[in-house]
């Protein structure tokens, strides 16, 4: 006997119930993009904000500080800014431009009219995943911030949004799925395990949802684009370093995480073992410190950053012109330029003033 065909094509059970699942998971991931707005801010970073202002206007960089240091402001501050008309609809891609864009005032005034959460108050909807979050995000943060300086890339700025948000996926997760993450993850130990049950269990893991609700939101592509594959054994460049950090915040904070998936990111960046091992070392005791940031515009050349970098470490004029294949008349040229620039009588203190603001 024929199959008796509907209009759209013939009857068959497991292409329905495979149509109502997805229509199902939809509407759960859309009910969670939509609870995602009400994501707390933490009530120490509101009463921080307040404290900046008691003076005056706040210096830049402590202001960014403070924004980049929570996800919930984080979130409303990018948004804002990449909601605005003109070139920098969609084009914002750090705390820093976010900053100059809104206006301090503006920043203010998101924090004031932010919900807020306080771990000594937990709420029924959030509990105490925004301490959990925060704890890992700035871990990761420091950890990224580590390895870009390894590796000299120089968008330090667009990193430090990224690393706090890389996990983002998982608040929608949270309220999609009432049995995320104990249920779904299992026994599952290390973060590529996770991420494995999650497609198993869910059809889709947190770092997919992460850049679904990064473009959603208006986010520059090349955020979105890393959140969402900053779990892949393929990822590279942004992707590859936020993986690595995301896999030593895990390591700090005590978690298990697999030796040779951290060498095959390390490897992705270009990162030596030797680097690899002076991070493990090093980042317990560098995450109660804070880089200075650069906010002004550094008036130093690539090339004179490079030469004073480099004078930085001891080098003399013969090995700063080896390295760098340069004459050595050319680098006491580029370092008498340097002098110049940041109002420095001599090396020493033309390394502490790029030091404290930030140019190398």
């Amino acid at each position: 006997m024929a199959t008796t065909a509907s209009p759209t094509g013939p009857t068959d059970p497991y292409v329905s119930r495979e149509r109502h699942h997805n229509e199902g998971q939809g509407r759960r991931l859309t009910a969670a993009f939509e609870a995602l707005e009400a994501y707390p801010m933490l009530l120490a970073t509101r009463n921080r904000m307040v404290e900046l202002f008691d003076d005056g206007e706040p210096a830049s960089a402590d202001l960014i500080a403070a924004v980049e240091g929570d996800l919930a402001l984080t979130l409303h501050v990018m948004r804002l800014a990449n909601r605005g008309e003109g070139a920098g609809r969609g084009n914002v891609e750090s705390v820093v431009q976010a900053v100059d864009a809104l206006s301090a005032g503006t920043v203010l005034a998101l924090a004031q009219r932010a919900r807020t959460y306080d771990f000594f108050e937990r709420t029924a909807v959030w509990q105490n995943i925004p301490e959990r979050f925060r704890l890992h995000g700035t871990a990761t943060q420091r950890a990224v911030e580590r390895i870009a300086a390894q590796v000299e890339h120089e968008a330090r700025d667009r990193l430090m949004v990224t690393a706090m948000m890389h996990d983002v996926g998982k608040l929608v997760l949270v309220h999609a799925y009432p049995g995320y993450p104990a249920q779904v993850h299992g026994d599952a130990r290390t973060p590529e395990e996770r991420v494995q049950r999650e497609r198993r269990e869910l059809g889709v893991d947190h770092a997919v949802v992460g850049g679904v609700i990064a473009r959603r939101w208006g986010l520059p592509s090349v955020i979105a684009q890393v959140i969402e594959s900053h779990h892949s054994a393929e990822a590279e460049g942004e992707a590859a370093i936020v993986r690595l950090g995301d896999m030593l915040a895990h390591y700090l904070l005590g978690g298990t995480v697999a030796p040779s998936e951290m060498l095959a990111a390390a490897r992705a960046i270009s990162l030596r073992g030797e680097q690899l091992r002076r991070l493990l070392y090093e980042l317990p005791q560098a995450l109660g410190t804070d880089r200075p940031r650069q906010v002004d515009p550094c008036p130093m050349s690539t090339r004179e950053v490079d030469v004073l970098k480099r004078l930085a470490k001891g080098m003399v004029y013969k090995q700063i012109a080896s390295e760098l294949g340069l004459s050595t008349s050319t680098v006491r040229t580029h370092l008498h330029n340097v002098y110049g620039k940041l109002g420095a009588m001599d090396r020493a203190q033309a390394v502490l003033i790029a030091t404290e603001r930030g140019w190398i």
